[in-house]
């Protein structure tokens, strides 16, 4: 068993710092390597097939917590973050528009809720096939293109901000890899967009991480020293190297120009999403 920790240490460890290095290049918070790395550590050592995917979810989105702080902190060192989008104001005055909040509310009801109810077999399939479109977007696609002049306020804000929560939240991955998206075609810069959905990733991160404490509270086969869903030992392993590795990929995002930043972030979602695909498929 100690050669299997062993490596299931270093394994978790060299993960941790590429989440952390995406999390702070792409704002995408890292759970794209975070979910199956995860995953695969915990068939190693024999947990409960039932409850590994929902294990390692929730302690992806557990990471993402402190990942889109660390990034959202060093992006706004750079004034690439568009806090009027993120939290506009008084909580009172601005919830029609509050993305923050939306975002929030759908991340807890699909961390509490939908997990249960949703097949995330057909979830996932459904996510990845997007994803391609969307990476083939950033490949391939004019960036001029817009859909919009400015960020959605209501009703799409409410709409939007909860669905794109509740998925981000189903799927353990940050902000980025959808928010980028639209606040591109809304004509957002790249840097902004990135910056700001990583801050938004915190207000998906930490109600997800609070819905999987407590949908998987009493669930039976979990590894030792988890919080309902949430895995301590793979949330401090992971946390360490994110932590550290943020900042480079933060100072690389700003030396490169918007179209290479582009390519590179579509080539990213096009691995992402096919990844998830090839799980359903085999």
């Amino acid at each position: 068993m100690e050669p299997q920790i062993l490596n299931l240490s270093v394994a978790l460890l060299c993960a941790g710092a590429l989440a952390g290095f995406t999390a702070g290049m792409f704002g995408i918070g890292g759970g794209a390597v975070m979910v199956p790395a995860l995953y695969h550590a915990f068939t190693l050592l024999g947990y409960h097939s039932e409850t590994i995917m929902h294990m390692s979810i929730a302690t992806s989105v557990a990471v993402i917590i402190v990942t889109a702080l660390r990034s959202a902190c060093d992006h706004h060192k750079k004034d690439a973050v568009d806090w009027n989008l993120v939290w506009p104001g008084p909580f009172f005055q601005t919830v029609p528009e509050n993305w923050g909040f939306w975002v929030a509310a759908g991340s807890l009801s699909g961390a509490v809720w939908l997990s249960s109810l949703l097949s995330g077999a057909q979830l996932t399939l459904l996510f990845g096939i997007i994803m391609v479109g969307v990476a083939m977007q950033f490949i391939f696609g004019n960036p001029d293109w817009r859909l919009a002049k400015e960020i959605p306020g209501p009703p799409a804000a409410p709409l939007a901000g909860t669905g794109l929560g509740a998925l981000c939240a189903l799927m353990g991955i940050g902000f980025g890899s959808v928010g980028v998206t639209l606040m591109l075609l809304c004509g957002r810069k790249i840097h902004t967009a990135i910056g700001t959905a990583a801050a938004i990733g915190f207000f998906i991160g930490l109600p997800a991480a609070i819905g999987y404490i407590i949908s998987g509270w009493s669930v039976s086969g979990r590894p030792p020293l988890s919080l309902g869903y949430v895995n301590l030992v793979g949330f401090v392993v992971m946390i360490v190297m994110t932590i550290i590795c943020v900042p480079f990929g933060v100072k690389l995002a700003h030396k490169l120009d918007q179209k290479i930043l582009r390519t590179i972030f579509g080539v990213c979602l096009l691995l992402v999403s096919l990844n998830m695909i090839r799980k359903i498929a085999l």
